[in-house]
């Protein structure tokens, strides 16, 4: 147990890989590895994503077991993936046009009339060789990879399959005096051979074109880090680049430009345009003391910042970092997959080499060439590569479109389960609710004001002077309006607070001395017991306008002069704009909003009546929300709990899909699947109808890649000759593999424009 405590966890690119039978080698050397506890290897986005005891094994010697299996492990250049995908297609294009053209010129002597050089078999192996070793050599290489690990992949198939034919035809040019004299077929294979390589090296082309597609959210969001950072110097202001900058820095962000790095304004104010990280469409206000995101665009005026999170610290490169991780990650769902696919190859083989002899014993003449195609285009037919992208693919679009709306989803469990809710459990506090009180409403009874001679800004100004000097949790929202709400120039200068009294549980008594006259102003700001105490009668059209207030969860704050009430205002939490509209979508797929609060029952019913939810848990304390989750649970199935508190912690951890508000506490979001980056509850919907959409695709591509090898391995085989005298043609066996797998690619990036 104690050696769990040590356990580190890291994700890197694996450069060589090119089919799912080679990620599961990957996977199974890393996870045979002494000081290794887990490891797992996606063909899907070519990472590895492993968790090991640094006291045990270093990561250099985890990359030497990658190298030992045949591959490259990348840990520093988070660019290296990229650029070998590059440099693999370049170098499959080169290899495409130049065996493309000598397999055309192979398959140019089934046409009729063409000059009797191109059925001379000595010119077709001369074709046909730097088809097989060269453009071919990457097969070879692979297979030996995986002999030398003693496995199999897909390599194995594919080598297998075309020295086939190519062996075949090299014996036929080397003895067909020989093969004629004892009456034995002298049909050479070399343009099977070299269509089967084609084929294959085309559909591979294609996949990793259309793969890097699918990793195009990680890419984007590399892309919108800049380069430079204005730094303050010695000198004065000088441009530096990006990874010069330090914690503690001082910046200059003018308009325009990008924030480089997340920190703090010290000075000047801006409008900041975080839709590329939070998703929020509008510009967010920010001014001295707030926060700030890097890699955000700063619209308007400029600012001073003081650097706080640099390089793999920033909000962006822990986004890029949790996409990565949970790109690679498996669903359940391709656990199963994984272990089909471990006994693919194996099985394949064997059935060939069956199909082989059968056609042999029982087939037509000339038996050896029924045998002889028979296997190599169940070989060739049988490649694993559909199954094993089926999954990844999906899993990959869908998270990284996710990202792109500003849900950032740890892993492949969590998308895969989102679909299935039936019930979400809300926190109100930060979570429907902004989090933070505020003056909601503000009546004033004009008469009342007339007879103590104030009108309602000077009043107000006056609140807000007594309030700045009261350490009551909602003082700060009444000075926090008060301040927005009267004029710079104060029309209260002639008066100064003299004396101020805080009732405890009650609220605050102020006196104001005006200078010039020496009368007092006695204001007493608080609850209605407060007034009833001093025999204060509250006006007719006061009490008529708090029940509305009453109704909307507000905590009424009543005002007087003197000895008469002048008006009173109304405080609350006030609800997400997008509240209410993600609980009408939500009521409308089917799915159960419920109501867990710690607020008294009057005002989780408040609420719950404004947002149109009738399922209520109120006065619940921290520890027994995962209590009612296991509640709901049974009576609703799967359950998602949404927060944003440290007490919400428990209960996230315990549902069956968590999500987080993104500015809510470290401790909710670290126990969260799921992670809103912005304020949107909308986004809860639309995390499920993503899952939905992931799921529908995951099993669409499964399906598909079952049917195929279900169907067309029999077909290989021979099953339709007896009834219908139709065997299937190698280079046909081989475009058909192709385009399974890039079939399963396209219709995963066919998701992600949804």
């Amino acid at each position: 147990p104690w050696k769990g405590l040590c356990m580190k966890q890291i994700n890197f690119p694996i450069v060589g890989m090119h089919c799912a039978s080679c990620a599961s080698n990957i996977q199974r050397s890393l996870s045979k590895t002494s000081g290794i506890s887990n490891a797992q290897v996606n063909y899907g986005n070519e990472q590895a994503s492993v968790q090991f005891d640094p006291s045990i094994i270093s990561k250099e010697k985890i990359a030497d077991v990658v190298k030992k299996a045949g591959y490259q492990a990348v840990f520093e250049d988070i660019h290296t993936t990229e650029d070998h995908r590059k440099k693999t297609l370049a170098t499959l294009k080169t290899k495409l046009i130049f065996s493309g053209i000598l397999t055309v010129l192979l398959m140019a002597g089934m046409i009729p009339g063409v000059p009797k050089i191109f059925h001379n078999p000595w010119f077709m192996l001369i074709l046909a060789t730097p088809v097989q070793f060269w453009a071919g050599r990457s097969f070879y290489a692979g297979a030996w990879s995986a002999l030398k690990n003693r496995t199999t992949n897909m390599d194995t198939l594919v080598a297998l399959g075309t020295s086939v034919a190519y062996g075949y035809s090299l014996w036929v040019v080397l003895f067909s005096s020989y093969l004629s004299s004892i009456g034995l077929e002298t049909y050479v294979y070399f343009e099977t051979a070299a269509a089967i390589i084609v084929f294959i090296l085309l559909g591979k082309y294609l996949e990793i074109n259309a793969k890097s597609k699918t990793s195009q959210a990680i890419q984007e969001l590399l892309n919108l880090q800049p380069a430079t950072a204005v730094k303050k110097t010695k000198d004065g202001w000088k441009t530096v680049p990006l990874d010069e900058i330090q914690p503690g820095d001082m910046l200059l962000v003018k308009a325009g430009q990008q924030v480089p790095v997340d920190g703090v304004i010290t000075r000047g104010s801006s409008d900041i345009n975080e839709s590329m990280i939070t998703g929020e469409s509008f510009p967010v206000s920010k001014s001295k003391g707030d926060s700030v995101i890097g890699s955000t665009l700063n619209q308007q005026g400029s600012f001073e910042m003081k650097a706080v999170k640099v390089g793999s610290e920033t909000m962006l490169a822990s986004i890029i970092s949790s996409v990565k991780q949970a790109q690679g990650s498996k669903p359940d769902i391709q656990k199963t997959v994984d272990t089909i696919s471990a006994y693919f190859v194996p099985t394949v083989l064997v059935l060939a080499l069956l199909s082989g002899i059968i056609w042999f014993i029982f087939g037509p003449d000339p038996k050896h060439i029924y045998a002889l195609t028979s296997i190599i285009t169940v070989l060739i037919i049988a490649c694993p590569c559909a199954l094993g992208l089926a999954t990844p693919t999906a899993i990959m679009v869908g998270i990284g479109k996710a990202a792109r709306k500003g849900i950032l989803i740890k892993d492949a469990t969590a998308l895969e389960v989102a679909h299935k809710v039936k019930a979400v459990l809300f926190d109100k506090t930060g979570t429907l609710t902004v989090g933070s009180p505020s003056v909601q409403s503000v009546i004033w009874d004009t008469p009342s004001l007339k007879k103590v001679n104030m009108t309602a800004e000077q009043t107000l100004e006056m609140i807000t002077m007594a309030e700045q000097q009261s350490a009551h949790p909602l003082a700060q929202a009444i000075v926090t309006y008060g301040e927005k709400n009267t004029p710079k120039q104060k029309n209260t200068d002639s008066f100064a607070l003299s004396d101020f009294e805080d009732k405890t549980g009650l609220g605050i008594i102020a006196s104001f001395t005006h200078q010039s006259k020496s009368n007092k102003k006695v204001i007493r700001i608080g609850s209605k017991k407060l007034l009833k105490k001093d025999s204060i009668a509250i006006p007719e059209s006061i009490e008529v306008a708090t029940k509305t207030m009453s109704d909307q969860a507000q905590t009424l704050i009543f005002i007087a002069i003197g000895t008469t009430c002048i008006g009173v205002l109304g405080i609350s939490d006030a609800l997400r704009e997008s509240s209410s509209t993600a609980i009408k979508n939500l009521k409308k797929q089917h799915i159960t909003p419920i109501l867990v609060t710690g607020d008294t029952q009057e005002t989780a019913q408040a609420i719950a009546k404004q947002l149109g939810i009738t399922e209520i848990r109120a006065e619940v304390l921290p520890d027994h929300k995962k209590q009612i989750l296991e509640e709901m649970r049974k009576k609703y199935g799967y359950v998602a709990m949404v927060g944003d508190g440290i007490n919400d912690a428990p209960a996230l951890a315990a549902a069956d899909v968590s999500i987080a508000m993104g500015q809510g506490t470290d401790t909710a979001i670290e126990a969260a699947g799921i992670t809103i980056l912005g304020s949107d509850m909308g986004l809860v919907q639309t995390a499920l109808a993503i899952s939905k959409q992931t799921v529908t695709t995951m099993h669409q591509n499964l399906f598909w890649a079952f049917v195929y090898n279900a169907t067309l391995i029999p077909v290989a085989m021979g099953i339709l000759y007896p009834f219908y005298g139709i065997t299937l043609n190698p280079m046909l066996a081989a475009g058909a593999m192709a385009f399974s797998s890039v079939s399963v690619v396209s219709n995963s990036l066919r998701q992600g424009t949804k």
